[in-house]
């Protein structure tokens, strides 16, 4: 425990009940706080990590307002722990807690290469940006260990195959090798986040990630190799971090970040439940103001479902955000743009040899 009471590395502090389960089990939590108060490690709190095989692992994204067409996942569950994360609800379906085994049972697919490539060699496939990390940091601390990642990586290039990458995590630098290579070919785009400049509201916002200054260089190291990186400042969480969004956008257009975007916090599912729990122990002195803000932005409620307005938000806090996000690209983004991806050089494998369309 940290002296505020928060489980220390952790975002969620429990576990929710799963929608799809009949059964709930409540003991494990109980007994992790009786080892806690004990003074005993609890094997249970450790992070594991669990082998799954799924049968595909690209994904169509069929949510109009994500900005992407098709997305990959090496993993399922984050040991990032970022209490806000719109990805915890996924767990559910694997028959886990949206709350703490989102953040300690990881799903490892290490079949993803061979299943990327099968996908890439497929006829019928038509060459369209893939992004990893559509739901879970591909770069996570299990990728230190699997390197599914980078195989995939290996895979795109092979096949001269646009991607895109979401992380939060330093460790792509490790890759920078493959990713100048695709860079070279105008296949690659990189999405680093980052919600706030404040290291406090970092910890506890996201407490296993990669510090602010380690992220601001990872921008910076990307940039210097004309790797072209888009800052995602998301979520906006009004009252928390929402005042940052100039200082943020000036800071990363200083690192080099050649545009930003930005997704207005929104509660889905036992996300609701995990974060209001969360906010009440860490912030205690401004949870209910936070939670009223974000209700402000969702006309009424933390959660929102509705296309178009769900990452948006509405009402005049909303628009307050929304305005300094215009101000922001005019002052610190106006003559930069994000590359569009080549799809022309994409290869398929038939008959043993490649053909180039």
């Amino acid at each position: 425990m940290n002296s505020d009471g928060l489980q220390k590395g952790r975002g969620a502090q429990k576990n929710t009940s799963n929608r799809f389960l009949e059964h709930v089990y409540e003991l494990r939590d109980d007994f992790l706080e009786f080892c806690r108060l004990e003074g005993e490690t609890a094997e249970s709190d450790k992070t594991q990590y669990i082998p799954v095989f799924p049968k595909t692992i690209v994904n169509k994204v069929d949510s109009p307002d994500v900005g992407m067409m098709y997305s990959m996942n090496p993993y399922q569950g984050c040991e990032h722990g970022c209490i806000y994360c719109y990805a915890r609800t996924t767990h559910e379906f694997w028959g886990y807690s949206a709350g703490l085994d989102f953040e300690r049972r990881i799903l490892v697919k290490k079949t993803a290469p061979e299943l990327l490539e099968d996908k890439l060699k497929n006829k019928r496939w038509k060459a369209q940006t893939i992004v990893m990390s559509g739901n879970t940091d591909c770069y996570q601390p299990a990728e230190k260990k699997y390197q599914i990642t980078r195989k995939c990586l290996e895979i795109f290039l092979k096949y001269k195959h646009p991607v895109g990458i979401i992380t939060k995590n330093a460790l792509i630098l490790r890759d920078l090798d493959i990713l100048k290579e695709l860079t070279s070919y105008q296949l690659l785009g990189v999405n680093i986040s980052i919600t706030s400049l404040s290291e406090e509201t970092r910890r506890k916002l996201e407490p296993r990630t990669a510090s602010i200054q380690k992220r601001l260089k990872t921008i910076q190291i990307l940039s210097e190799h004309r790797i072209p990186v888009n800052a995602m400042l998301a979520p906006m969480i009004p009252g928390i971090n929402s005042h940052e969004l100039l200082k943020l956008a000036k800071t990363v257009s200083y690192h080099g970040a050649v545009s930003f975007a930005f997704t207005l916090v929104r509660l889905n599912g036992a996300i609701g439940q995990l974060f209001t729990d969360w906010i009440r122990k860490a912030m205690p002195d401004k949870a209910e103001k936070v939670l009223h803000l974000i209700q402000e932005c969702h006309g009424g409620g933390i959660n929102d479902s509705r296309f178009g307005l769900r990452n948006r938000g509405e009402g005049h806090i909303a628009k307050q955000i929304h305005d300094m996000a215009k101000l922001a690209k005019q002052k610190y983004f106006r003559d930069k743009q994000f590359p569009e991806l080549r799809r022309d050089l994409y290869r398929k494998y038939r008959d043993g040899q490649f053909e180039l369309f």
